[in-house]
């Protein structure tokens, strides 16, 4: 069953009434878990480029949808190898600012990921 965001501030995600203190990562099956940012951040030097080896741990076979929240004020972005991978599992992008990405992710249907930034 997919969770209901209820808001966001700087530094936090509330997701069903339980508040989370990092970025996090919702699938298919509803499970959140921490964004494994590091998989980027090891990468770029920082998490706000997302990498090839962050989107094959963010996809789910059977995903149709990833809504990526960017941030507060929209600072994350994917590198070009993310955006391929993505495509090519035949996966639509969604990049909002965070705020605007819970919008989004409430009323999305269908085969949808999240990953969702609570900073910048």
């Amino acid at each position: 069953m997919k969770p209901t965001i209820d808001t966001t501030t700087f530094g936090s995600i509330t997701i069903n009434g339980n508040l989370y203190d990092y970025d996090v990562m919702i699938g298919l099956n509803g499970h959140i878990r921490r964004r494994m940012k590091e998989l980027s951040s090891g990468k770029y030097g920082t998490s706000h480029k997302i990498s090839l080896e962050e989107a094959i741990y963010i996809f789910e076979k059977g995903a149709k949808q990833i809504i990526i929240g960017t941030g507060q004020t929209g600072y994350v972005v994917l590198s070009e190898e993310a955006n391929q991978f993505f495509k090519d599992h035949g996966c639509t992008i969604t990049l909002l600012p965070t705020p605007r990405a819970i919008q989004a992710w409430n009323s999305a249907e269908g085969f949808v990921v999240g990953v969702f930034h609570v900073t910048c």
